[in-house]
């Protein structure tokens, strides 16, 4: 026996089956009993729509938890992900603009880090165990693998999530999976933040491990300059050289050990420092 499904969160092509004053009912087959149809409203129902037209819906579920179809475009569908606007936070979560009458949920639960109102976050769209739609920004498992990009390419990526041991996960162009590797990361780096990458490796199973870093005979002018700046907030003198700790190093500049070595031999090449007695000064003009 033929199974009709409605499927929540997505799109489908759906037949009028039966017109009511308060909108069209739509199933799958013309036949298909009360159990299978949705309702579309009739503030909703295209003109000269006559039993047996084929619409294109979304299905989702009104303010009484009860499922309807919408032929509005919601930004995104069940699996996919997109950024979207944080309009409310109240006490269970925070409410989405996804383009619907109805706001979308975002449970505290599944916010890795706590929105604000006029926020835009990374979310996925997936069915909770109540089957209803909810936005989670654990968007890893829902992120694309099949970029278009190669190494060396230059992209954009979203910052979503860090951890000491991988790294920074980052979704490039809000859709590809990415990761600067932890030996790559270097300094802060808060999610939502959208940063220029480059690609280092294209992976076997299609993610990207990506660095916010030129390669190393680019990147020392723009370390050099950033070493400088923080030597003239320590008034000229930095309390220690390129010696010191590298988590000491990490913290003040957001640079590894050897980005700071090499910056400073950078500097001392150009006449601009000078270390004595384990500190670095800064030369006079």
């Amino acid at each position: 026996m033929e199974k009709y499904m409605i499927e929540l969160g997505k799109k489908q092509t759906l037949l009028v089956v039966k017109k009511v004053e308060f909108g069209v009912y739509l199933a799958e087959k013309m036949d298909a009993d009360a159990k299978d149809r949705v309702l579309l409203p009739a503030k909703q129902v295209p003109e000269n729509t006559a039993e047996g037209s084929r619409l294109e819906v979304f299905i989702y579920k009104d303010s009484k938890d009860r499922l309807i179809a919408t032929t509005r475009e919601p930004v995104l569908t069940v699996g996919k992900t997109a950024v979207l606007k944080v309009r409310q936070v109240t006490k269970i979560g925070a409410f989405l603009d996804w383009g619907l009458e109805k706001d979308l949920l975002l449970p505290y639960h599944e916010q890795t880090v706590r929105v604000h109102e006029g926020q835009e976050c990374l979310v996925a769209l997936y069915v909770d165990k109540s089957s209803r739609l909810c936005a989670t920004m654990n968007v890893y498992p829902y992120l694309e693998k099949n970029s278009p990009y190669k190494k060396e390419d230059q992209v954009k990526g979203r910052v979503y999530q860090t951890s000491d041991n991988f790294g920074v996960f980052v979704a490039v162009d809000d859709r590809y999976s990415a990761l600067i590797p932890a030996r790559e990361a270097a300094g802060k780096y808060r999610p939502g933040t959208i940063l220029n990458l480059r690609v280092t490796e294209v992976k076997e199973d299609g993610k990207l491990n990506v660095s916010d870093r030129q390669k190393a005979y680019l990147q020392i002018d723009e370390d050099a300059k950033n070493v400088l700046q923080v030597i003239e907030e320590f008034a000229g003198v930095l309390p220690f050289d390129d010696k010191a700790a590298p988590e000491v190093i990490r913290r003040e500049f957001g640079l590894s050990k050897n980005a700071f070595k090499r910056a400073v031999g950078h500097l001392l090449k150009e006449g601009k420092i000078e270390i004595r007695e384990r500190r670095i000064y800064l030369k006079e003009e």
